[in-house]
């Protein structure tokens, strides 16, 4: 099954995606050059970005084709902005993505 069609938050634009995945040991290499290609990495099988709502189509039908649905498991966190969710590292933050102007 390939995604037509996101049922997302709407917000005029680009919308806040987290995805967190654990695949298995043969794909995972795979989805992690696909995922930075899209989006930020922040820690292990973790990313998060901003991405429209194409983009974010692309993104599920190109993970969709990697990985394998009977074993694989791939959440997606999808949010208006990434205000609306507060982030708070414990310990060592592997990849920071705070931009300065």
């Amino acid at each position: 099954m390939i995604f037509k069609n996101i049922k997302a938050l709407k917000c005029g634009g680009k919308m806040y995606v987290l995805i967190v995945y654990d695949v298995g040991e043969k794909r995972v290499q795979k989805v992690l050059k696909f995922l930075r290609k899209h989006l930020n990495w922040i820690q292990n099988s973790v990313f998060e970005g901003q991405v429209t709502d194409a983009q974010l189509l692309k993104i599920k039908n190109g993970l969709k084709r990697i990985t394998d649905q009977d074993e694989d498991s791939v959440i997606f966190f999808v949010a208006r902005s990434e205000k609306w969710l507060k982030k708070e590292v414990m310990g060592l933050e592997k990849n920071p993505t705070d931009n300065f102007i």
